[in-house]
């Protein structure tokens, strides 16, 4: 049996290698002798000749046949004697026409070292001003509520645009065709920037695309505070401030998969922090405690300390969810579908409907995107408890 794979590149990491696909974000870990099979298959070799040339060669016995299975499983392979091996098409990349050669002056140094000049500008500007950090009652700039609404939802959709744009730009600098969409962190919808084709970058410039927009949303807030300084507050930079104030403190849930969380997986040598660090954790929870047997020595600390982390923030961010939340919004669509229903004037009902716009439609947003991910895995789930009711003996 012969195989012919789909254009992978590898990468070192440790004693194992890095191996995938960029177009499509799927990744393997093997050992030497499995990257050495890869490649002798690749030659057109059978897995009967590679399974021979390994004994020959390294001494191990590899039951090629399973491995080719597993890659398959992966993505990576495309055909199986000379038949194509059924797949799906990797995701269409945001803004395709973005070539590496237009962005790739993206990842000089010199750049990055222009964003320190606003952020050490806004840094200097607070030490010698802390009263130019607004407190809310700044952005409060009318006490017409849609306007400060609007201008709210203006700015944080425009700065996120932004920073998740420079996830993108960064990683098509690298020659990964990122794409941007929307996705949940728990009860939050969040925009977001796949960029699985950087495993096999090296470090450096990994590192990069995950601060990318950590390094965008500073630059924003040091120029809205060195603006406040030498011009005085306004409403406009008041508003900058305090959301990129909110976004950067939100960086520190880790627990959730921030841009933070993607340099301490990377920091600490792991290759799926997040979901080995929920596998052990539900292993604890069924009475088993060697679901970490499997990750090399070098990641089981790393996993059970993250596993800790993991459980108390989600807990906690649930529970503020359910008691503080969840009684707000309801609240706010209570009192909004009063007023609506109460106002007169036009302005009146134009504040309501956008208050009501404001928190419903991303709460929709929000259970559409989860239940596009999630929900396959609830109606398998509910047929098979639903088979096993009808096969029950009565």
């Amino acid at each position: 049996m012969t195989v012919a794979f789909h254009r992978l590149g590898v990468r070192r990491d440790g004693d194992e290698w890095i191996v995938g696909r960029v177009d499509s974000g799927d990744f393997v870990a093997v050992p030497e002798e499995g990257l050495l099979a890869i490649r002798l298959l690749g030659q057109g070799m059978s897995v009967e000749q590679v399974r021979a040339r390994l004994w020959e060669e390294t001494g191990t016995d590899l039951d090629v046949d399973d491995f080719v299975a597993d890659l398959s499983d992966a993505g990576l392979v495309a055909e199986v004697e000379g038949r194509p091996v059924p797949s799906p098409p990797p995701p269409r990349p945001t803004f395709p026409w973005l070539q590496p050669r237009y962005v790739r002056w993206t990842l000089h140094p010199a750049l990055h070292l222009a964003l320190s000049v606003p952020i050490g500008a806004g840094i200097a500007c607070l030490a010698l001003r802390p009263a130019i950090f607004p407190g809310w009652e700044a952005a409060l700039w009318t006490g017409h509520g849609v306007a400060v609404l609007l201008t709210w939802a203006a700015i944080a959709w425009l700065t996120t645009g932004l920073h998740e744009l420079a996830h993108l730009i960064i990683a098509r600098a690298a020659g990964v065709p990122a794409r941007m969409t929307l996705g949940t962190r728990l009860q939050f919808l969040v925009a977001q920037t796949d960029v699985s084709g950087i495993w096999l970058a090296p470090t450096r410039v990994r590192v990069t695309v995950y601060l990318s927009g950590i390094a965008v949303d500073l630059t924003i807030c040091g120029l809205a505070l060195t603006w406040a300084y030498l011009m005085g507050p306004n409403p406009l930079t008041s508003w900058t401030i305090l959301i990129q104030a909110m976004r950067l403190a939100n960086q520190l849930l880790v627990f959730m998969r921030t841009d933070l969380y993607f340099l301490l997986q990377d920091v600490t040598g792991c290759r799926n922090l997040y979901g080995d660090g929920a596998a052990y954790v539900r292993g604890l929870l069924r009475g088993r405690r060697n679901t970490l047997a499997a990750l090399p020595p070098r990641e089981r600390l790393s996993v059970r300390l993250y596993a800790m982390l993991q459980s108390v923030g989600t807990v906690a961010c649930l529970a503020f969810a359910a008691l503080v939340t969840l009684p707000l919004v309801i609240t706010l669509i209570a009192h909004s579908v009063r007023d609506l229903l109460a106002a007169v004037e036009p302005w009146a009902m134009a504040e309501a409907v956008v208050v009501l716009v404001l928190v419903i439609v991303p709460d929709v947003l929000w259970a559409r995107v989860w239940w596009r991910r999630h929900g396959p895995r609830i109606r398998r789930a509910t047929a098979a408890v639903a088979r096993g009711l009808w096969n029950a003996p009565t």
